[in-house]
């Protein structure tokens, strides 16, 4: 896939599986990215220095992304799946998750609404 030409539902599946990096050119000087009852980052930078810490994690860890549902409306894409995390072949967390991304006319990220719902079970 061309990086420069990735459409919006590429983009939004990347982020939503944790490979933040190629989704950087993507992402609005005044994105915000909303993690529901957890945090919110405002502005591109802030966006990426979480993404960072975030893939720090990753890198600690062995991750399961399996994504169920790709919805595509407009200039929304809402994506909701699953992650797996586990550590010496034990699983340390699981997490369902819904995103909804909001991009603007220049097909850039303006704005993600995550949900996260954490557990030690798989539903």
């Amino acid at each position: 896939m061309k990086l420069d030409r990735m459409t919006k539902t590429e983009i939004a599946k990347a982020f939503s599986n944790g490979e933040f990096e190629i989704t950087y050119d993507f992402i609005a000087e005044n994105a915000e990215w909303i993690v529901i009852e957890e945090d919110k980052f405002s502005g591109k930078q802030a966006i990426i220095d979480h993404c960072e810490q975030v893939e720090s994690y990753f890198k600690s860890v062995t991750t399961d992304f399996k994504t169920h549902n790709i919805i595509a409306d407009g200039n929304k894409v809402v994506i909701n799946g699953m992650a797996e995390f586990l550590r010496d072949g034990k699983r340390i967390s699981f997490v369902s998750a819904c995103d909804l991304y909001e991009f603007n006319d220049a097909n850039q990220i303006q704005r993600i609404t995550s949900y996260c719902i954490q557990s030690k079970e798989q539903l």
